[in-house]
């Protein structure tokens, strides 16, 4: 895949933006519908609670996991393709879940799933941006920013009413057609393109010697499966690691054996791309701020589930809508966000969305088990107004810093930041919650958002120029064509 192209005044196809939607909704429905279902899982397969939760981590650890090696991949393949082999193979891991007779079959197809999911979530961003003229991006990107927790929150919903209806089966076959919709969608959008370029010295980006040249071609392939497999490696230590260590601490010591396979990813090909995109763009700043922001916005999730409904306060459907209030405002600002990221400039609108979230957060640390539910609705919907004003400018930032060539890795490497906080957040919010209640824990969470919003705020310094990775092509070759 080539750098984004602006399109032309009269060529913005706003039916790609809607794919990216339709993409976002879709992953992230399938990331929480299945939550709900766990229990029902393990008494008909008849198999422990803790190993039908693998019907989660299934789906969870390859799409993380894989972010950065496919984000690679996507840099040198063909847009048209790979959205359809992901879309088919996405719809079958549905259809194969849905049948399934045992919980191995249920948890291949998950990971079938999942890996096909990371491919989702790197072309939500790249399509979206790729797919308007620069003065439009930042309404673009606003699009997937804000339907990807609306298909959060709409998960559990949808999930519990198919299970009490049609079994937790049907649970699996929300998905398949959306993923028939996104591909009518993107196929009249998306011209048919020639397959890429076989993986050599200028595809793969790098200042090769000669020797390159020669190089037998399954050893490009060799070396992806091993970068892929260290990045998986050490993405799923701390995934499990932080899972598992909130019935048991002593799991985040599995955190530690990620560093080994982290440390020897970046001194590789995929690591060295990884570190070009941070450090020509400037970005990395935003990228941590997108990670603090995600985990202060997933502990603060928890944290209130936990207290509204401990010694049993509020009904679940009480604390259910309570928490629904953030995702809503975060869908109605969201465009507001989008539109005003092209009239100033994204970073300015970022900022001012995490501030505004920072705002929202504190106001909820003093919080008191007298307090009402619409006084807590309020200081949710403060915090997803910030948010929803924050996802389309800060994506729209990172894409628009883009390298040439370096599109898909751009967008996996924001994704992998934004999955990694809301892994990140829950377990150290849950510990202060355990020990010393819900002030603590939602001030870290404020602290997280603070630290975002100043991240942001910090003016960068103009991106060095990067050539493209591949001379062959030209600098200004358009998204269709690779």
């Amino acid at each position: 895949m080539s750098r984004i192209e602006p399109a032309a005044r009269a060529g913005d196809r706003w039916s790609l933006v809607a794919v990216a939607g339709l993409l976002s909704f879709t992953a992230m429905l399938d990331m929480n519908v299945v939550t709900i279902a766990v229990g029902d899982l393990a008494r008909e397969l008849r198999v422990p609670a803790a190993t039908a939760q693998w019907a989660v981590l299934g789906y969870q650890l390859p799409l993380v996991a894989l972010l950065l090696p496919v984000g690679r991949w996507l840099d040198r393949a063909a847009v048209r393709p790979a959205l359809g082999a992901a879309l088919a193979g996405f719809a079958l891991g549905c259809g194969a879940a849905a049948l399934a007779p045992s919980i191995g079959w249920l948890i291949a197809a998950r990971l079938m799933q999942g890996a096909c999911g990371s491919v989702l979530f790197v072309l939500m961003p790249v399509l979206a941006a790729g797919a308007v003229r620069p003065e439009l991006r930042g309404r673009a990107m606003s699009v997937p920013a804000t339907l990807g927790p609306l298909g959060a929150v709409a998960g559990p919903a949808i999930g519990g009413l198919l299970l009490d209806h049609l079994g937790w089966r049907a649970v699996f076959l929300v998905v398949p057609p959306v993923c028939l919709a996104a591909w009518l969608t993107a196929r009249r959008a998306l011209p048919s393109t020639p397959p890429p370029p076989r993986p050599g010295r200028a595809a793969l980006g790098a200042a090769a010697p000669a020797a390159a040249t020669v190089t037998p071609p399954h050893r490009p392939a060799r070396a992806a499966f091993g970068e892929a497999g260290l990045v998986a490696g050490a993405v799923a230590a701390v995934l499990l690691g932080l899972t598992f260590a909130a019935g048991a601490p002593g799991w985040a010591l599995l955190v530690l054996a990620g560093i080994p396979p982290a440390v020897g990813w970046l001194r590789r090909p995929g690591g060295r791309a990884v570190r070009e995109v941070l450090r020509a763009g400037r970005t990395a700043g935003v990228h941590g701020a997108v990670l603090a922001l995600g985990a202060g916005f997933a502990a603060t999730h928890l944290v209130l589930a936990l207290q509204l409904q401990r010694d049993g306060r509020h009904s679940a459907t009480a604390t259910g809508l309570v928490l629904l209030c953030f995702p809503l405002a975060m869908g109605v600002f969201g465009p507001l966000g989008g539109r005003l990221a092209d009239r100033f400039t994204p970073r300015r609108v970022a900022a001012a969305g995490g501030a505004l979230t920072a705002l929202g957060l504190l106001s909820l640390v003093p919080l008191e088990a007298g307090w009402s539910l619409p006084s807590i609705a309020w200081r949710l919907a403060l915090a997803g107004a910030g948010t929803g004003l924050y996802g389309g400018p800060v994506q729209a930032l990172v894409m628009a810093a883009a390298p040439p060539g370096r599109a898909a890795t751009a967008g996996a490497a924001v994704q992998l930041a934004r999955s990694l906080g809301f892994t990140l957040g829950p377990a150290p919010a849950v510990a202060l919650w355990s020990h010393w209640g819900p002030h603590p824990a939602l001030f870290a969470a404020f602290l997280a958002t603070a630290l975002a919003a100043g991240l942001l705020a910090v003016p960068a310094r103009q991106p060095r120029a990067v050539p493209s990775p591949d001379p062959r092509r030209p600098a200004d070759a358009p998204l269709d064509r690779a």
